[in-house]
């Protein structure tokens, strides 16, 4: 169930996620050409690549990262194509050391297409498919609310919007939406067994895994009717169905209050109702607001001993563009699973050739019923990188991310720093 109400945080949004240590944004092709290729090399110190708790003896390691990347943009009359491509290879030694596997790879495919059916008539679709094990790879919103931990394996995410945007007359125009997510990790195969002598808190009891808990479909469907009640500013008011499908088809809780009382992945189903009013704002030519407030009506409809939920509903979007090549901005504000989730970036030219970026994002989740009924959970993350560019075919940077857990759980929390420096040539 997802109750939540968020308040409005000025934090910053960079280069590309909140890993700005390994997925810079490489910007926008070239406009003499369609495609562009480059490739990063980075070395770097991670004191907790597994993000594990300090009372589980975390482990720190010197490694390096290969990051290719392709992207195709194909402008036509009426219609643009795109695609990029990053794939990174991640080396541990300390995990060579220990006689583990060594290598982490990751992949990011990213499509588009913008196509204006008339002057009026302009669809967009995207979509991006990963296979990863950080978090914020995991996460097609940005946020980790899900599990802001790193997960070993070939886990997989699809993210798909499709949206039609319409102009009925100079004043009125719809935006129509659809958003499909698909979540696919493979930590999976626990039994009831497991589960149950997890629940009566048998030493080394496995518990439910990570594909019973959180493999899933999530879809999602808004229309917004704006007026736009000036050239600076658009009012509007719209409505969104949210459909929660879990696929685990695994057991996942255990009461050993009521006898035979299993729950499996599909009693977290839920559906979602939410209406909402707002108000788009250019208060200058570099300064941008949009706000929108409502209610959810949440249904835990799968879950026999679950209740449906009112709880209010909040975005806040600014954007200041202060010098060229400099803005701040507060990223899009997401809650998930009782979960109020805030990001944001400074990205500063120093100087011509010197851009600096700031990230930041705080999250707060609160587990509600289960085992874990009103626990909280807080997380944390920062990330300052510096890019110098040589000449517009090579550049170097370096930076720091900092990652922290804060739980009231046993042994969930942890601290993470990594250290980086790396270059990138591009063509």
């Amino acid at each position: 169930m997802k109750k939540f109400f968020v308040s409005m945080g000025l934090a910053a949004a960079g280069t590309a996620s909140l890993q700005a240590a390994y997925a810079p944004d490489l910007g926008p092709l070239s406009s003499s050409k369609i495609w562009n290729v480059s490739a990063t090399l980075r070395g770097f110190y991670d004191d907790n690549y597994d993000t594990a708790n300090g009372g589980l003896n975390p482990r720190g390691s010197y490694g390096f990262e290969v990051s290719p990347q392709l992207m195709l943009a194909v402008p036509l009359q009426q219609t643009e194509l795109g695609l990029r491509n990053t794939y990174s290879m991640t080396y541990y030694q300390e995990r060579e050391e220990l006689n583990q596997s060594a290598v982490d790879q990751s992949d990011q495919l990213d499509l588009w297409m913008d196509h204006a059916f008339t002057e009026r008539w302009h669809a967009k679709v995207l979509d991006t498919f990963v296979v990863a094990q950080e978090p914020q790879l995991l996460n097609p919103n940005g946020s980790p609310a899900s599990l802001p931990f790193r997960v070993s394996g070939d886990n997989i995410v699809n993210s798909g919007t499709l949206a039609l945007n319409t102009d009925w007359t100079r004043l009125f125009s719809t935006s129509l939406n659809y958003h499909n997510s698909f979540y696919d990790y493979r930590n999976s195969g626990e039994t009831v067994a497991d589960v149950i002598n997890y629940y009566l808190g048998v030493p080394g009891a496995p518990g439910p895994s990570l594909a019973g808990l959180l493999n899933r479909i999530e879809q999602t469907v808004w229309l917004d009717l704006q007026w736009h009640l000036s050239p600076e500013t658009v009012a509007f008011f719209g409505g969104q169905f949210e459909q929660v499908s879990y696929t685990g088809d695994e057991p996942i809780a255990y009461s050993p209050l009521v006898p035979g009382s299993i729950y499996y992945s599909d009693n977290r189903d839920n559906r979602q109702y939410t209406g909402y009013i707002g108000l788009q704002h250019s208060f200058l030519p570099n300064l941008s607001v949009q706000a929108k407030a409502g209610v959810t009506y949440t249904d835990p409809y799968n879950d026999p001993l679950g209740s449906t939920s009112i709880a209010p509903y909040a975005v806040l979007s600014i954007i200041y563009t202060y010098l060229p090549g400099s803005y701040v901005t507060n990223g899009k504000i997401t809650q998930d699973q009782d979960s109020t989730y805030v990001y944001g970036s400074i990205n500063h030219q120093i100087t011509p050739k010197l851009l600096g970026t700031l990230i930041g994002s705080y999250q707060y989740s609160t587990f509600q019923e289960g085992f874990y009924n009103n626990v909280s959970d807080s997380y944390y993350s920062l990330g300052l990188n510096f890019s110098y560019t040589f000449t517009p075919h090579f550049s170097a940077e370096a930076g720091y991310n900092f990652d922290e857990v804060s739980s009231d759980i046993y042994q969930r929390g942890y601290t993470r720093n990594r250290v980086y420096i790396g270059v990138t040539a591009a063509y």
